[in-house]
């Protein structure tokens, strides 16, 4: 097994700081991040104030060589991840390890096409009630990294390289026997929660309490379940209910991170979530109104912005 001793990281939004704060609290000197020149000028002059304390990373351009990294996490928003992967290119090495830790369930195979999907685990984070606000990073909760190869009865070196260095880091994680079903578990979550939080404005708490927001969320919830026994992946509506376990752990003020975004006016993911359920049902006759109706509402809110509070 190799020991990962130089980590990059591109996209530092409120998973991406949350999760490498915990590595740079363990050691500092192993971990870069990668950025531009006008961001790297933002982020040393501000730093990043997560949990109210204080951070200041290792920063590098994607031109600047340097040795290639033993683990690099993607955490951009889904529309910049064609740039990260030209990003990220100085930091790929032949035993380069690459986890995404981005939403959705697309963004391994478009990286992996690049670099090669030997150098893939799938992951997805859980349970993570981050806010993000300029420099300014917030988590009451930080939930799990659940990685993986798509099967783990045994695990591969890349695996048990990355249990060691979460080990280490105290970033605590899962590694589930089928991958594929935690992933598409995940994407229910973001496809439910994100989405229909998004459309009302509404808070973690008004899930929780709510009937009619939490039939909102379950409708388009069980549109991915419909897809998923189409598919093979045969999620069910317990995996709903393992949800709304989840879901009352979270801090009820807190906002989803597209939530977030339309609150500040920013681009959202509704098209690697509702846009990804509305392609699939399309390929595989499966109706997905409730999807398509998001997909239409989100996307009126993006252009006409009315998202501010």
């Amino acid at each position: 097994m190799k020991i990962i001793k130089n980590i990059s990281v591109i996209g530092m939004g409120a998973i991406g700081c949350a999760y490498m704060s915990k590595i740079h609290a363990f050691n500092p000197t192993v971990l870069k991040v990668i950025a531009d020149n006008k961001r790297i000028e933002r982020y040393k002059r501000y730093g990043f104030i997560i949990n109210d304390k204080r951070y200041d990373f290792e920063y590098i351009t994607p031109e600047e060589k340097c040795e290639p990294a033993d683990l690099i996490f993607i955490s951009v928003k889904s529309n910049q991840l064609d740039q990260a992967i030209l990003d990220i290119k100085n930091h790929v090495g032949k035993n380069t390890i690459i986890m995404s830790l981005m939403n959705g369930i697309t963004s391994e195979e478009i990286i992996g096409k690049e670099y090669g999907m030997d150098k893939m685990l799938y992951a997805l984070c859980i349970g993570i009630d981050g806010n993000h606000t300029g420099n300014n990073i917030s988590f009451s909760n930080l939930g799990n990294i659940t990685f993986g190869e798509k099967i783990n009865k045994q695990y591969s070196q890349k695996v048990k390289s990355v249990k060691e260095l979460f080990d280490r880091a105290r970033i605590p994680y899962e590694i589930p026997e089928d991958m594929m079903h935690a992933m598409w578990y995940k994407f229910m979550i973001n496809v439910g929660i994100n989405q229909t939080s998004a459309a009302v404005r509404g808070t973690y708490g008004l899930f929780q309490q709510i009937d009619e927001a939490k039939e909102f969320m379950e409708s388009a919830m069980m549109e991915v379940v419909r897809l998923s026994q189409r598919i093979g992946v045969n999620l069910t509506e317990n995996d709903i209910e393992q949800w709304h376990k989840v879901l009352d752990t979270m801090a009820p003020d807190s906002k989803t991170s597209m939530c977030q975004d339309i609150t500040y006016g920013r681009k959202t993911e509704v098209d690697i979530f509702a846009g990804t359920v509305c392609k699939l049902g399309e390929e595989y006759r499966i109706d997905t109104p409730v999807n398509r109706t998001l997909l239409n509402i989100i996307k009126i809110l993006e252009h006409t912005k009315v998202l501010k509070e």
